[in-house]
């Protein structure tokens, strides 16, 4: 992909196990990452907590070196809000042991999901990183092995372009 373009489509389907963030991301995590950009309107619900707590556990193990994780979200609307604040802090007091500074902005208008890497890599799923559905139980296959946690179809769109968009 020389010209700088790149394109390709993963199709999630319904009830599909396999597609762990690991798994979805690894071959665009190369040593060079150390800016990560996250929109995700739905970092909000507990559960939706533990996605990005996930999704940071996977670039704190590298092999990228991420120095830096920028989050725009949404604001939880009603009860939930005091909940969702204080989980992002935790995890960005629980980031800043592994060096790594997580800024977190919240826009009551953003409707896309995109995940941007510094090295030219931008991944898009449909639902975001929320595409798991809930687990059978707290003790059923698949509640901690996200490989295994059969998820909702979506579509993964990956592109690469040299002059990405600096936020």
């Amino acid at each position: 992909f020389s010209d700088g373009k790149y394109h390709k489509q993963i199709r999630i389907e319904e009830n599909a196990t396999g597609f762990g963030y690991e798994k979805l991301f690894q071959e665009y995590l190369t040593e060079i990452v150390s800016e990560v950009w996250v929109e995700d309107p739905y970092i909000r619900h507990v559960h939706q907590l533990y996605n990005f707590l996930r999704f940071c556990e996977m670039l704190v193990k590298g092999p990228c070196k991420v120095k830096a994780i920028h989050l725009l979200t949404s604001y939880d609307e009603g009860s939930g809000r005091n909940q969702q604040l204080s989980g992002l802090e935790e995890i960005q007091q629980s980031l800043r042991n592994y060096g790594v500074t997580l800024n977190i902005a919240f826009s009551s208008s953003i409707h896309d999901r995109e995940i941007r890497f510094n090295n030219g890599w931008m991944i898009k799923i449909g639902r975001g990183l929320d595409y798991f559905k809930k687990p059978q139980g707290r003790f059923s296959i698949g509640y901690c092995d996200f490989d295994l946690r059969p998820c909702h179809e979506t579509t993964v769109d990956v592109f690469h372009t040299k002059h990405t968009k600096k936020m």
